[in-house]
């Protein structure tokens, strides 16, 4: 590849603030080096804060996006600055699982694309929040979340 894929990278490589809010996070795109090869790519994150949008109080989740790359893909850093701007958001579990898919769906346009929200109790009841969304290639290899399901002390 000729280019410098890492051209027009603000947050790569330098010091960045954690965003505010999600709305002010930018997610930055680089150009996918293997386009003709479908493959899967996967960010885990096991320590992803909210908060409840009735009480305040914190919520956590640990977070799983698979996705198979089109064009482009997503920057790491920026991703892991986006996912950070959520400690002060205010929303239920459903809503940020979906909203986090649904904005990475449609800004890096990936041919397919998992996303498993796998909640912390609140009220003594976990949730589990996942969105899918493009057809998964054929051929591609796809693992399990690796994320066992709640069980307490049990």
């Amino acid at each position: 590849m000729s280019q410098n894929i890492y051209e027009g990278l603000s947050q790569l490589g330098g010091k960045s603030a954690t965003p505010q809010t999600p709305e002010e996070a930018v997610l930055e795109y680089v150009p996918n080096p293997r386009p003709n090869t479908d493959y899967l790519v996967r960010f885990t994150c096991p320590e992803f804060t909210s908060l409840c949008p009735v009480t305040g109080q914190p919520d956590f989740a640990h977070l799983v996006l698979d996705y198979v790359p089109g064009e482009t893909l997503v920057e790491s850093k920026s991703l892991k600055l986006f996912l950070q701007s959520f400690r002060n958001h205010r929303a239920f579990h459903e809503d940020c699982t979906v909203g986090i898919a649904e904005r990475l769906f449609e800004e890096m346009k990936p041919k397919w694309l998992r996303f498993g929200g796998y909640w912390y109790p609140r009220g003594g009841i976990p949730i589990d929040v996942f969105v899918q969304k493009g057809k998964l290639p054929e051929g591609v290899w796809l693992p399990d979340q690796g994320v066992a399901p709640y069980r307490g002390r049990g």
